[in-house]
C-alpha cells in the first residue's frame, strides 16, 4: 500500500463520520455535516432522535487530560441543572472517543444541541437571564478544584507572556508595541491596586461573545467551553463587558445604551452571586488581556496566520486603545 504523506492536521469526512457516529452512540442514523474547521472542527449531527455536535479536536490544541477538565465541568454544571451543552456518552459509557487520523490519533466528544440560536442584540430579560445564568455556573465552578490541565488565567497568562510571542509581529511598529508594553504595565499595577489576588477564582469560560450562547425565546443555553481555564471569575464578566464595548466602538449601538445593557446583565448576574466593587472595577483593567490572551494563541497554530498580520495588529491594538481611553481612570 502506498504510505500516505505526513500531515500536521487533517480535515476528517462527514460521510465517514456519519458511519462512525451511528456504530458508537444509540442514534440511529445520522447525517454529518461540517460547520466549523478550526483548533477543534466542528460538525452538526442530525438524526430522527435530534440534533446533537461533534467536535474533532485538534492534537496539538488539547491534550487527552485537557479534554478530560472540560468533560468534567460540564457534567458537574449539567448535575446542577445549569443551562449548558453537555457531553453525551457512547453506548460503552465513554465520553471521548478516539480516532486514527492521517496526523495521528485525535479525540472526539458528542454534545447536547443548544437549542435557539445566537442573539447579537439581547432584550432585557434576556440580558437578566444571560446573568443569572452565568452566576449559577460560576456557583458551580468556584466549588470545583483545578484538575491542573488546563491554563491558569493571571497576569503571566494573559498579558505578560502574549506580548512575549506577539512581539515579532510589530516589528514594523515598534510605537504600537510600545504602548501594548505601557498598558501592560499600567494595567498590572491597576490590578495589583486591586487587590486582585483576593478576587474570588474558579473555571472560566473566558469567551462569553454571542457566538458562544443560544437563546431559545429568553432561556439561553452556554456552549463552546474549548478555552475554559481557571482563574478570576470576573474575568467572564469582563468578556461578555468588552463585547458590549466593541458594539459601542463600531457604532452598533451608544456607549450609554452598551453600559445600560451591562447594568442590567449585572442585575441578573447579582441575583446569584456576588461580585465585589473591587472586581467590577477591574473589568477595565482586564479587558486588554483578553485581546492579547487570544491575539498571543494566534501565533501558535497556523491557520491563524491571517491575524497575525500588521493589519489585524493593528485593528486589535486599536480596540484596546479606545478601552484605555475610554473607561480607564484619568
Amino acid at each position: 500500500m502506498k504510505p500516505c504523506f505526513p500531515a500536521t492536521y487533517s480535515t476528517l469526512s462527514a460521510e465517514a463520520l456519519s458511519g462512525w457516529i451511528s456504530s458508537k452512540y444509540a442514534t440511529g442514523p445520522v447525517r454529518c455535516k461540517l460547520l466549523v474547521r478550526g483548533v477543534g472542527d466542528t460538525y452538526l449531527i442530525e438524526s430522527a432522535s435530534g440534533q446533537f455536535i461533534l467536535r474533532i479536536y485538534r492534537s496539538s490544541h488539547r491534550s487527552l487530560a485537557q479534554i478530560k477538565e472540560e468533560v468534567e465541568l460540564l457534567l458537574k454544571l449539567k448535575e446542577a441543572d445549569v443551562s449548558v451543552s453537555y457531553p453525551i456518552a457512547n453506548q460503552s459509557a465513554q465520553y471521548i472517543q478516539s480516532l486514527d487520523a492521517i496526523e495521528g490519533e485525535r479525540h472526539a466528544v458528542l454534545f447536547s444541541y443548544a437549542p435557539g440560536r445566537s442573539e447579537r442584540m439581547l432584550s432585557q430579560q434576556q440580558l437578566r437571564n444571560l446573568g443569572i445564568e452565568m452566576a449559577r455556573f460560576h456557583k458551580v465552578s468556584a466549588s470545583m478544584k483545578p484538575g491542573g490541565a488546563r491554563w491558569n488565567f493571571d497576569l503571566d497568562t494573559m498579558f505578560f507572556k502574549p506580548l512575549e510571542q506577539l512581539k515579532p509581529g510589530f516589528a514594523e511598529d515598534p510605537e504600537g508595541y510600545a504602548w501594548l508594553q505601557e498598558a501592560t504595565s499600567k494595567a498590572a499595577q491597576k490590578l495589583q491596586d486591586l487587590n486582585a489576588a483576593s478576587f474570588t477564582q474558579g473555571y472560566c469560560h473566558f469567551d462569553f461573545l454571542p457566538k458562544n450562547f443560544h437563546f431559545d425565546g429568553n432561556a439561553v443555553t452556554f456552549f463552546d467551553f474549548d478555552f475554559m481555564g481557571f482563574g478570576w471569575l470576573v474575568n467572564d464578566i469582563m468578556s461578555f463587558w468588552q463585547h458590549l464595548v466593541l458594539d459601542a466602538y463600531t457604532g452598533r449601538m451608544s456607549k450609554e445604551a452598551a453600559m445600560q445593557s451591562y447594568a442590567t446583565f449585572l442585575e441578573g448576574y447579582r441575583e446569584q452571586h456576588t461580585i465585589s466593587e473591587a472586581e467590577l472595577a477591574a473589568v477595565p483593567y482586564l479587558a486588554p488581556g483578553f485581546w492579547l490572551f487570544y491575539m498571543g494563541f494566534h501565533t501558535t497554530h497556523d491557520q491563524f496566520l491571517p491575524y497575525t498580520q500588521p493589519a489585524f495588529l493593528k485593528s486589535y491594538t486599536g480596540i484596546m486603545k479606545n478601552i484605555e481611553a475610554n473607561y480607564w481612570e484619568k
